[in-house]
């Protein structure tokens, strides 16, 4: 893997796959009593949050501890950020903290990116989702709990997701976690199709790896995992459809929809959701919906992500003897 992950067009296929593998073995860790691994003792993450989040955040926290890393949380809401201090001086006073790793989710795309190639700071940078452009880790994650659930946990170790058709649907525009999902996805050889109004269709779309359609019943039969998107009402500043009850009616997705689905097929949400919008809760509700599995997921792909970036050369999951000697 590269230093830092900023973009998921930047994993490899074998990059993905071993972030996968890496993932699994984490999720095993989850089932044990302790949950907790000494891997990343001493090193100190930082989760430097621009922005609100709920599933991220502590997500990153809860992988980082688990890690036996030092934690740090730092929101730009009652800090020297709201007082006007750049993101360059607050790089610097992390780097003079020893910040080991920083992720660093940002109203403005391109914010990770530049803090990575900058210079002001020595750690790894992880993106955690930057304005409407990326957020590499809410991809992982999502193709951890596609392939668990259309592969197979034990199955699926060192494969990817070739022949698989997933289907993205909603506010593709705004959607930074749709970015990356295209990308990764086709990187795993699945393929990619999406569905919304033209309105939620991001200019230059034809040159994504992906088809585009604004017919989701005509998609529905021939998906294996179909992914809604939350309509992103906060960053629109314009009438991109004409009500909410008519977006529902053409692209939310209905218990009826989703019996038009293949029996193994599975839905998806990287949340929150707009229940009553772009999915029903009986639909949210459902054992065919993986909302829930995707947040447990998510500690476990970014367990995998911080191991790989910071471990260095180590088992993730030790059971020698030599690493119960170390832990007394």
């Amino acid at each position: 893997m590269k230093r830092h992950l900023i973009s998921a067009a930047d994993l490899s296929r074998d990059d993905a796959v071993l972030i996968l593998d890496t993932a699994e073995e984490m999720a095993r860790v989850a089932d044990r009593p302790i949950k907790k691994l000494p891997t990343l003792r001493g090193r100190t993450v930082v989760n430097l949050f621009f922005e609100d989040s709920t599933r991220t955040r502590i997500s990153f926290e809860a992988a980082a501890k688990r890690l036996s890393a030092d934690v740090i949380n730092f929101s730009a809401k009652g800090s020297s950020v709201s007082k006007g201090e750049s993101l360059k001086d607050t790089a610097l006073t992390l780097e003079a903290m020893g910040a080991d790793a920083v992720v660093i989710r940002h109203h403005a795309s391109g914010a990770p990116y530049r803090l990575a190639n900058s210079g002001w700071i020595d750690g790894a940078v992880v993106n955690a989702g930057d304005g409407t452009h990326e957020h590499p880790t809410q991809a992982l994650l999502d193709a951890f709990t596609m392939r668990r659930r259309l592969v197979g946990p034990d199955a699926g170790l060192g494969k990817d997701l070739s022949g698989r058709r997933i289907t993205i649907v909603g506010d593709v525009l705004h959607s930074r976690v749709a970015r990356s999902n295209v990308h990764l996805l086709t990187t795993l050889g699945a393929e990619v199709t999406l569905v919304a109004p033209p309105t939620l269709v991001p200019v230059g779309v034809e040159s994504w790896p992906c088809e585009v359609s604004y017919d989701l019943d005509q998609v529905l039969p021939k998906s294996d995992a179909v992914m809604m998107l939350r309509v992103q009402r906060e960053r629109m500043n314009a009438a991109f459809f004409p009500t909410e009850r008519e977006y529902a009616r053409r692209y939310g997705l209905d218990a009826d929809r989703m019996a038009k689905m293949p029996e193994h097929a599975v839905v998806m949400h990287p949340g929150p959701m707009n229940r009553g919008m772009e999915i029903t809760a009986e639909v949210a509700d459902s054992v065919r919906c993986t909302a829930v599995e995707q947040v447990a997921n998510g500690v476990s792909t970014r367990m995998a992500v911080l191991y790989l970036l910071l471990g260095g050369s180590e088992p993730a999951v030790a059971t020698n003897h030599a690493r119960t000697e170390e832990n007394k």
